[in-house]
């Protein structure tokens, strides 16, 4: 099986261990915090990010150049926050919508998941973990050259 289509099948199972956390934090934040459901999600949003790059460093990416931690972390988000911003609008969208969304802010979770995994594929694979071209900024930690 090519490579690609590994990383993308582990790509998605992080993604899902992603999207447990997204909707386990929004769910605290709702009904043990009383948090707003957008900014609620907004922070859900920043815990699965986080988790999700860890993973994906050492469990989709894993043959990938080492880089520093935090620089990657940063283009990560920086990444994804553009699938992020699709995910996001499609939550809010149905959240607002007249479909009563409301009352079940996960069905919107769900929704903006899936719209972003794909996005997040193909700028993670090649703008974060890529071992060439724009991802492969800051030094390697194993110190090659």
């Amino acid at each position: 099986m090519p490579k690609s289509i590994i990383q993308f099948i582990k790509f998605g199972m992080v993604g899902t261990v992603g999207f447990a956390v997204d909707a386990s934090v929004l769910h605290i934040l709702l009904t043990q915090l009383s948090l707003d459901p957008y900014i609620g999600r907004l922070f859900s949003f920043g815990c699965a990010a986080t988790v999700t790059w860890l993973l994906n460093r050492h469990f989709t990416f894993s043959d990938s150049p080492k880089v520093a931690a935090a620089g990657q972390w940063m283009r990560f988000v920086s990444v994804v926050g553009f699938g992020g911003a699709v995910n996001y609008g499609v939550y809010a969208m149905l959240i607002a919508s007249d479909l009563g969304l409301l009352s079940m802010p996960l069905v919107g979770v769900a929704a903006g998941s899936l719209s972003g995994w794909a996005i997040n594929f193909t700028l993670s694979r090649k703008l974060v973990f890529g071992s060439r071209g724009p991802g492969r900024i800051g030094p390697r930690i194993t110190g090659e050259r």
